[in-house]
């Protein structure tokens, strides 16, 4: 019967979960955080391009809050030339994704074919600690399902785990935010901005590789079904690898 379905329905576009962060509070800096909106922006309109229906969904659900650097309009100009956020942040029809994201109690794996959690400086806050973030990337894992991850959010791979009980990241090559990176943050604001970093951690890990190439260049990764990207520049190569993936 399946196979029936399929014929009858050959245009039922592939379906790609965007997982992004609630708004948080840094506890290094004291700043209103959440996701980076070129993480999600970018991959965006490169699924959409290729036919792809994507959702937005956060660990409550609700409206989404970008961090202010990643915001064209920021009086720090540091997004200025971010010129396709510019354009879904003055779109009424796609704010609508962010402004009710479905929260992830609502989701169902079986429904989509791949997922992406983007970073921001939320998700070190919002996806590293929480059970249900690290649930729902383990349960898109072990259904077989693209797991796609990018800069920050990579911080969770520090943590999820399959139901056998192995790290997620146990055995595979895959890249996050580097140390680099970081250093040039913190130096550019004066401050650490961070509460620890993403490379040094996962470099404590036994049996997983974890590697970074140029600070602040396109870098995305493919082992298996799990997908990574470097950092806020990483988002199109990493969606791009996700229809790859997909064989679309």
């Amino acid at each position: 019967m399946a196979e029936s379905v399929d014929v009858l329905h050959p245009e039922e576009p592939k379906r790609v979960l965007v997982v992004a962060s609630n708004p948080a509070v840094s506890k290094q800096t004291g700043w209103t955080i959440g996701f980076w909106w070129a993480e999600l922006t970018h991959p965006y309109v490169e699924l959409m391009e290729h036919g792809y229906r994507v959702e937005v969904a956060s660990p409550d659900g609700g409206k989404l809050e970008g961090d202010d650097w990643s915001d064209p309009r920021d009086k720090s100009a540091y997004s200025a030339h971010d010129l396709i956020s510019l354009g879904f942040i003055n779109s009424p029809e796609h704010r609508k994704l962010t402004d009710d994201s479905k929260p992830i109690r609502d989701v169902r794996v079986g429904e989509y074919d791949a997922v992406l959690f983007v970073g921001g400086q939320g998700p070190m806050y919002t996806f590293f600690n929480d059970e249900r973030v690290h649930k729902l990337a383990a349960d898109f894992y072990e259904a077989g399902k693209i797991t796609a991850v990018i800069c920050h959010a990579t911080c969770m791979l520090l943590k999820v785990r399959l139901s056998n009980g192995k790290l997620l990241v146990d055995g595979k090559t895959w890249t996050g935010f580097a140390n680099s990176e970081e250093q040039y943050a913190d130096e550019l604001v004066g401050r650490r901005i961070q509460p620890f970093r993403i490379e040094d951690e996962a470099k404590k890990i036994p049996n997983t590789n974890f590697i970074v190439q140029g600070r602040f260049k396109a870098h995305a990764v493919r082992d298996g079904n799990l997908i990574t990207g470097q950092q806020q520049y990483s988002g199109t190569a990493a969606a791009r690898l996700i229809i790859e993936a997909l064989g679309v």
